[in-house]
């Protein structure tokens, strides 16, 4: 199933770096790509579980889904993934 989920926080390359080695480490995700401009992360999923399982780390990592709530919490985890995904 490919879906796409539009997050929050989504700033840089850096992001997207961390976004795609935690992501892609998922058992039964595929296709994996992160667009900064859109604030997208597009994915193809085996289930539904698979799908709630991405969601959940990337609340994690600071970058929930624009549907969730983006604390303050949430924003200073993003920076930390930010600077992680820079420099890795």
């Amino acid at each position: 199933m490919n879906t796409s989920i539009v997050v929050q926080n989504l700033k840089c390359e850096g992001c997207v770096n961390t976004i795609l080695k935690k992501i892609e480490g998922i058992k039964g995700v595929g296709s994996l790509e992160v667009n900064v401009e859109n604030s997208t992360v597009s994915f193809k999923v085996i289930n539904n579980d698979v799908l709630l399982k991405v969601k959940e780390k990337l609340s994690s990592m600071g970058y929930p889904a624009v549907d969730d709530e983006n604390s303050f919490v949430k924003k200073a985890q993003s920076y930390v993934s930010c600077a992680i995904g820079k420099v890795s």
